[in-house]
Order: structure tokens, then C-alpha cells, then sequence
């Protein structure tokens, strides 16, 4: 539903978004930075609290006019993308509509998952699932590893795209085909990924996909989107429910259980309307941008910043293939918290996960930016692990 015509150039992009006035961001991979835009549609739901008290037809259509933005997004149809209020949310509805019993049982896990999606799946084992693991070898998870896994026993297997740990991309359509062969389904977590490259969900062939805003779609927490291919979603019956997941949440029926037959009936209660305004302001940035344009930039940022690390012998966990690696570049550091509020101090604002210190690109990113880093990096060089070194990388 954007409104905007196509920015002349990224820069024009960039100029909505403040910090960069006075910070280097690159720390897209933990939370979006914060447009005018996102900050003038939250006053624009404050607005209309304040005019109308109570516009709940005015509020129901905006997130109908998310979900159908988001789904234009994914190349997927409204009817098939739920607006839920964190992808822990919409996991949760799938794994409770799912059975685990013979003859499939098994969810099929790769080393590289987010805890949420981990978690999740191993919490379904008093209801009989049973949690087989696709092992990483070093930095690298490949598809070999599902393949020695994945059997006729295998239900489902949560995917991520890319790794919040190192970077690593997973082949995922490879995945999909190797899962499909084999009867299983396949959960994609693109949480690391969305907004920073064209997707096509129907053209991927996922059977579930989950993602969230408050990362490269640039806007807060509280909302995120849950993927269902059409032809799965009535046969599913989630026990965590809400009165939105009916048929017609405004009939208020209590004796009564209708299932919408679109996604809406993986939602639960109340829409988190304020955060239905700035998902919209989110994703209108991200299409007046276009994301075939910020994937090649932030392609081109994460190899002048790997390039410049592996000059100064900095030990790099994230892959130098293109194809294998998402929108962000991970050093190894003898202590990454410190590394990062050193950083910091410096005006760089990145991120720690374990021994890693993380640094994602977004299309607001510049040259002048990864420079910056790596001149930060060099500056505290004392902190970081040298790649002679490091003869495996942990993983």
C-alpha cells in the first residue's frame, strides 16, 4: 500500500533514518534503525486514538492492508500470510496444529537455528515429537547433513535462511526439493533475510515461513508474519487460538469454534495496532527502495568489509561466497562484548553473540560506513582473533 514513488538512489533512503547523523548503525541484524517515517506513523495511530477514541474498523483495515503488503512482498497471496504479534507466536500455532505420530513424528533441526525455533520444536516431545539434528561442520551447514537425516520418519524441518551466529545462507531450495522427495515439510525462519532480497515464496516452494519487523523491515517488535501454503491451512486446527482466528471475530460467538479458512486463523486475540502503523511505514520504505537494489548493495558492503578483515587477518566466521552468506559479516574476538562497547565509544553501533562481533549491512549502509568499521576494527585490533590463529573455527 505504498505511497511513496521509488527513491532516486539509496541515499535518499538513507536520509530517513536520523542516526546516521551522528552514529554508524550496523546492527540491522538485531534491530532496525529507526525511520521518520516508522516515528510519524506511530503518531499517526496516536492521532487517530485521540480523534476517534475507539476507529477499530480503521484499525482492522490497516492490518488487512499490512497483510496484503506483506504478502505482495513475499510473492505470496493475503490469504495465506497471518499478522501474529512475534514469530514465537507463529511457530507456536503450527506446532500445535501439527501430530506426531507414526508414521511421521520427526522434526528434523539444523545446528544453526535460532533458539526460539529450536525451543519450540524440542517443547513438542511430551506430544510425541521425537528431534533429529543436521550437524554443522565448522561454518558451514550443508545439505549433506539433512540428506544423512531426514527419512521417511521426518514430518517437518525448520529451516533457517541465514544464521544469526556467522552469516551462513542456507540452501534452501535445495532443501526444499530434498525435503519434498521425501515427504516432509519445510518451516522457513527468514527472519535474518527479509528486506534485504527479493523473495517468492510460491516460487521457493516452502510450506511455512515466519519472519518479524523489528529487523531489516524496519520496524518496531510486537508484529510479524506467519506463511501458510494455501492448500495446508484448513486441514490445520492450531489449539493456541483467539477470537480473531474465527470466522468473524466480531460476531462474538462463545459456543461456537469456526475456523477462518484463510491464515487469519493462526492469529489470536487483539491486532497490536500500534505496531500495524509502523510495520506499514516499514514496508513502504523498503518497497520504495526495492529490494533487487538493496540486495546488490548489501552484497557489495559485506564484500568490501571482508575483504578489508581478511587484509588485517582478522579471523572471519562468515563465509567469502556470496551465495552462502545473508546481510551480515561476523569477526571472532578474544572478548566480543568488549569489542562491541568499544565500538561503540567509537560511534559504531554493532552487536555480540558469543565470540562474535557482528556487523549487518542494510540498503541504508554505505561505503563510508564499512569503512569506518574497519577502521575501528584496526583501532582495536587487541580485542579480535587473528585467522592464523584460529585453525577451526568453533562452532
Amino acid at each position: 500500500m505504498t505511497t511513496a514513488a521509488p527513491f532516486a538512489s539509496l541515499a535518499e533512503f538513507r536520509s530517513r533514518f536520523p542516526i546516521f547523523r551522528s552514529r554508524v548503525y550496523v546492527n540491522s541484524c538485531s534491530q532496525g534503525a529507526l525511520s521518520t517515517d516508522v516515528e510519524e506513523a506511530f503518531a499517526a495511530y496516536l492521532e487517530s486514538w485521540r480523534r476517534d477514541g475507539s476507529p477499530w474498523e480503521e484499525w482492522v483495515g490497516r492490518m488487512e492492508a499490512l497483510r496484503t503488503s506483506f504478502a505482495r512482498s513475499i510473492g505470496a497471496d493475503p490469504d495465506e500470510v497471518a499478522v501474529v504479534p512475534s514469530a514465537s507466536a507463529g511457530i507456536n500455532t503450527i506446532a500445535t496444529a501439527l501430530r506426531f505420530e507414526s508414521p511421521r513424528d520427526t522434526v528434523v533441526m539444523g545446528d544453526f537455528e535460532f533458539p526460539t525455533m529450536a525451543q519450540i520444536w524440542l517443547a513438542q516431545a511430551p506430544r510425541g515429537a521425537r528431534i533429529a539434528w543436521a550437524r554443522a561442520e565448522g561454518e558451514a551447514l550443508e545439505l549433506a547433513a539433512y540428506r544423512r537425516v531426514i527419512d521417511e520418519r521426518t514430518l517437518l524441518v525448520p529451516a533457517t535462511q541465514v544464521c544469526f551466529r556467522n552469516g551462513f545462507r542456507l540452501d534452501i531450495p535445495g532443501l526444499v526439493r530434498l525435503c519434498h522427495e521425501r515427504g516432509a515439510l519445510v518451516f522457513l525462519d527468514d527472519f535474518q533475510s527479509t528486506g534485504t532480497a527479493p523473495l517468492d515464496v510460491h516460487a521457493l516452494g516452502v510450506d511455512f515461513m515466519v519472519t518479524g519487523c523489528l529487523k531489516y523491515l524496519l520496524g518496531p517488535s510486537g508484529v510479524a508474519f506467519l506463511y501458510v501454503r494455501r492448500d495446508l491451512i484448513e486441514g490445520l486446527e492450531p489449539t493456541i487460538t483467539g477470537w480473531f482466528g474465527r470466522r468473524n471475530p466480531f460476531a462474538f460467538s462463545i459456543d461456537t469454534l469456526d475456523w477462518a479458512p484463510s491464515a487469519r486463523r493462526f492469529e489470536a486475540g487483539s491486532p497490536p495496532v500500534p505496531n500495524v502503523y509502523a510495520a506499514q511505514a516499514g514496508l513502504d520504505l523498503l518497497e520504495a527502495a526495492g529490494p533487487a537494489r538493496i540486495e546488490a548493495h548489501v552484497r557489495a558492503l559485506t564484500q568490501r568489509l571482508l575483504d578489508g578483515a581478511r587484509g588485517e587477518s582478522f579471523a572471519v566466521a562468515t563465509s567469502d561466497d556470496p551465495a552462502r552468506r545473508g546481510p551480515l559479516v561476523v569477526l571472532r574476538a578474544k572478548d566480543a562484548p568488549a569489542a562491541v562497547e568499544r565500538l561503540k565509544a567509537r560511534g559504531i553501533i554493532g552487536s555480540a553473540r558469543g565470540d562474535g562481533v557482528r556487523v549487518s549491512f542494510h540498503g541504508y549502509n554505505t561505503t563510508e560506513d564499512v569503512d569506518a568499521v574497519l577502521e575501528g576494527l584496526r583501532a582495536e585490533a587487541a580485542l579480535l582473533r587473528r585467522a592464523e590463529a584460529v585453525s577451526t573455527l568453533p562452532r
